[in-house]
């Protein structure tokens, strides 16, 4: 950025709403010096300062690159609607918060794709940083464009823009793709033929690399390699050893607030339950934990060098973590005198500890979130939940006597072969929750009970059982709500329910194929962006872009899929096989139910790449196996 686009930019950043967003300079912020490094790489968080700076992935990326002595990375947030008016009005180009150089000065510019409805801001955040947007029409001074993220399994919707994809966990080959870019570079290549090494990588697929075909009905009749440096499959990458891998010690902290302002501690990857509307459950397998050593020295260093009052144990499954109750004991015995305290996201509801509750409400008492997902046994049976209502009651039980008072429980709506009788459950499982807070004695229980019932839209994804059922249409999930509403209509319930027409849209993205990638562009140039805010979203001009690129969103959305249909995502291994997700689906109309992989292997495909511990071995449950740290 020259001096007088800093000029410019000093001045609207006293015209916009939370400026601090835009500002940088936080402590523990990473400033490399531009002449000592080889490779700049822009890590792109295509939604606005104060989520991007809560997601864990972008911290552990941008310490990983930034280890290295030959790379600098820098932070580059989607600009509030304000802000992105007045950088086109004035002129000023998107830039990165540590540097402020306009994005288009990147060797390397990588977007994590965390949410569909987000894929505008990609394009929004490209053309504010002068890139052009279509691959196709970027030439060798541009950066190359990457992409990664759990969004990137169906990568087909943004392969227009998109360079080269990194398919699977992220610290496993970001390494690998800085090297093949940076020796490119150096040696003069052409952008084409860094893209054919990069496709030599395992885990990286270059979409230009590879031709779509259709059928008359719309289908994908084929896809193909066209250049023999392109695999025909692409497999993800993993992760061995969680433990070893890298991890922030030191996070930049926020001078104004975010969406989670508190230190994460990520204690497994992956989940063995095979929940089967869960996409993450079924590609972040196979289970990999830290070991309790290297998560207190973690925790150590991270309290001293951020200051933090609030630690969370992330992972999809915290209550599974081999060692957890340990683990909080540990950590509030050496944060108590410091008022530190400790938040459990994700537990399940038949793993909800007593001692674990009672231990993290010492210091300050976090929210509770439960997830029976359906109200009935049956449904919860085809979802493969492994939760019973006995099990939802003594969690809640347990936490009315521990002290809280307020409950939030989350419902998805929509589910395959869901039935009103199924919605009436909600109803049902909301007043019994109710009740056990009055089964408590008077002095037992805090004051003011409250049950939070939310009910999301069910989105099916790439790589689950559910992957070919087709969604419910708007006008079924507005009855659905209706009824639900009349249903939760009682003393001492909440009912919060999310928009259908953005659900709809969210499954026509993660199931879509290339030509999904027109309407996300016809959808931006009509002002599109920033679609996952409601006071942004445009519903219309998304159903116009459909039919300018003469696409509908029943094709993508509300179509059920036959098992021989090609899905766009089908070139990609991510481990689990697709008779497995066949074999699943069957067992889900049947309502039978999967056992957890921890009592056996189950078969998902993982066993051929011998990635999993529980395949030939697996754990025992309880004491026998737990780590003996202590000891």
């Amino acid at each position: 950025m020259n001096k007088q686009e800093m000029m410019r930019l000093e001045q609207l950043l006293e015209q916009v709403q939370k400026p601090a967003r835009y500002i940088g300079g936080e402590m523990n912020a990473v400033e490399k010096d531009w002449e000592q490094v080889d490779t700049t790489f822009a890590f792109c968080f295509p939604d606005t300062y104060d989520i991007a700076m809560s997601h864990l992935g972008m911290k552990i990326l941008y310490h990983l690159i930034n280890q290295r002595d030959d790379a600098l990375c820098e932070r580059v947030c989607m600009p509030a609607a304000d802000m992105a008016d007045l950088m086109r009005e004035k002129d000023v180009p998107l830039f990165s918060l540590e540097s402020r150089k306009a994005l288009n000065h990147f060797d390397i510019v990588g977007f994590t794709l965390q949410y569909e409805m987000s894929f505008t801001n990609i394009l929004e955040m490209l053309d504010l940083g002068r890139i052009p947007v279509y691959a196709k029409d970027r030439n060798d001074t541009f950066p190359v464009i990457v992409a990664g993220g759990p969004c990137a399994f169906n990568p087909e919707p943004l392969a227009p823009f998109i360079d080269a994809f990194m398919i699977g966990d992220g610290e496993d080959v970001m390494n690998e793709l800085i090297d093949v870019i940076r020796d490119g570079k150096k040696r003069g290549l052409a952008k084409m033929d860094i893209l054919r090494n990069l496709a030599k990588v395992e885990g990286v697929y270059v979409p230009v690399l590879y031709d779509a075909a259709y059928n008359e009905d719309g289908t994908l009749a084929s896809f193909t390699p066209n250049d023999p440096a392109a695999p025909a499959v692409v497999k993800k990458r993993v992760v061995k050893d969680l433990s070893a891998a890298s991890y922030p010690d030191s996070i930049p902290v926020p001078y104004t607030e975010i969406v989670h302002d508190r230190m994460v501690l990520e204690i497994m990857r992956g989940c063995t339950r095979g929940c089967r509307f869960c996409q993450a459950g079924m590609l972040y397998r196979p289970v990999r934990e830290r070991s309790m050593d290297r998560l207190l020295e973690l925790a150590d260093k991270l309290q001293q060098s951020t200051g933090y009052e609030e630690m969370s144990l992330s992972s999809l499954s915290s209550g599974d973590f081999t060692c957890l109750p340990e683990l909080i004991s540990e950590l509030m015995k050496r944060y108590k005198e410091k008022r530190v305290s400790v938040s459990l996201p994700s537990m399940r509801i038949d793993n909800i500890v007593k001692q674990s509750l009672e231990e993290t409400q010492k210091v300050k008492k976090s929210g509770l979130t439960l997830a029976p997902e359906a109200g009935t046994q049956r449904l919860r049976d085809v979802i493969n939940k492994g939760v019973t209502e006995e099990d939802l009651i003594r969690a809640v039980s347990d936490a009315f006597e521990c002290g809280w008072s307020s409950v939030k429980l989350y419902f998805m709506m929509g589910l395959p072969t869901e039935t009103d009788e199924d919605l009436q459950g909600i109803g049902d499982l909301a007043r019994k929750v109710v009740r056990a807070y009055y089964a408590m004695p008077k002095e037992k229980r805090a004051k003011g009970v409250m049950v939070t019932c939310s009910a999301s839209v069910f989105v099916p994804k790439p790589f689950t059982p559910f992957q070919w059922a087709a969604q419910d249409t708007i006008e079924t999930v507005h009855e659905k709500q209706a009824a639900l509403r009349q249903y939760l209509k009682q003393k001492c319930v909440n009912f919060k329910w999310h928009e259908s027409h953005l659900s709809m849209l969210e499954a026509c993205i993660a199931r879509g194929d290339r030509r999904i990638g027109d309407v996300i562009y016809t959808a931006w140039k009509m002002g599109c962006r920033l679609d996952g805010w409601n006071e942004h979203f445009k519903f219309d001009k998304w159903l116009e872009a459909f039919e300018k690129c003469s696409l509908t969103p029943d094709f993508y959305a509300y179509r059920e899929r036959p098992y021989e249909e090609l899905l766009p995502w089908q070139f990609i291994d991510a481990g689990v096989s697709q008779e497995y997700l066949k074999r699943e689906n069957e067992k889900a109309k049947a309502a039978s139910v999967t056992p957890d992989c921890r009592h056996g292997c189950n078969g998902c495909g993982l066993q051929k790449w011998h990635v999993c511990d529980f395949v030939e071995n697996p754990p025992l449950k309880g004491k026998e196996q737990k780590a003996e740290v202590f000891n």
